[in-house]
């Protein structure tokens, strides 16, 4: 691992702050950005005291602009081929982290960058943001996610044209797209990002997490069987401390105090 950190991790008031820290290198994705990134996804997993995250980048020019290029040239087939699996597993630690996720956007969002953006939950961009898989201009086609996870965003047809146009877009085509959820002015994503992750982090933990397993563990599925899953997730908040507590709030009019238990 790099002496230098990559990823910057800050914990307040249950939300987690993950910060891309390459702002020279347009925080660009190299091996240690992807062991760092994997790392830090790792240890927020089971942190009781993070209810919800998001990610931003550092500098003013991009979140991410994609695979260090400069380190791939250098790397061989199988050094590429190690390297791509590392990642992917990075890509899916966040795409599967059970706790919210924000992307916050501002500046460049492209290839992997973008990729890593579409494996949160949900995305602030400001108007400074222009997001892309632009791959297929580069010989490669986006491997980090992106044919799966633009489709689902903006549907099969558009994510078609622009994955094979490896075409750039502006936040508010974005927003126009479906891909971003807020769009906000510019120096303002973080801030943004983190009063999004604050109104999330209000709620019952447990019931945010159980929530983000019903919609996503019901996406591929029949409708009978999302229901099952609803179910199930249903099933484990009735259990919980918080539950009961919210019951006791309501009752005498106050605002609940959320444990995660």
């Amino acid at each position: 691992m790099a002496d230098t950190p990559i990823i910057r991790v800050e914990i307040e008031d249950h939300v987690a702050r993950i910060l891309l820290d390459r702002p020279k290198a347009l925080n660009a994705i190299n091996w240690d950005f992807i062991r760092q990134m994997t790392a830090a996804v790792e240890g927020l997993w089971n942190n009781d005291d993070v209810w919800t995250a998001y990610i931003e980048g550092a500098g003013e020019r991009a979140f991410s602009a994609g695979a260090d290029l400069k380190e791939r040239k250098g790397l061989s087939l199988s050094d590429v081929e190690r390297l791509r699996k590392d990642m992917i597993v990075m890509f899916r630690k966040v795409t599967e982290f059970p706790k919210p996720t924000i992307a916050a956007v501002h500046g460049y969002a492209l290839g992997g960058g973008f990729e890593l953006v579409l494996a949160c939950d949900l995305i602030v961009a400001d108007e400074t943001a222009v997001f892309g898989l632009t791959e297929v201009s580069l010989g490669i086609i986006p491997g980090g996610g992106g044919t799966q996870a633009l489709p689902r965003r903006v549907g099969v047809s558009r994510a078609k044209e622009l994955i094979f146009t490896a075409r750039k877009f502006d936040a508010r085509e974005a927003e126009r797209l479906g891909v971003v959820n807020r769009l906000v002015p510019a120096g303002e994503a973080g801030a943004a990002a983190r009063e999004l992750a604050k109104e999330m982090a209000a709620n019952a933990p447990i019931s945010l997490r159980q929530a983000k397993r019903a919609i996503d563990g019901g996406l591929e599925v029949s409708p009978s069987k999302g229901w099952e899953i609803e179910e199930e997730a249903y099933n484990v908040t009735l259990q919980t401390e918080d539950r009961n507590e919210a019951l006791r709030a309501f009752a005498e009019k106050r605002p609940p105090k959320f444990q995660g238990r």
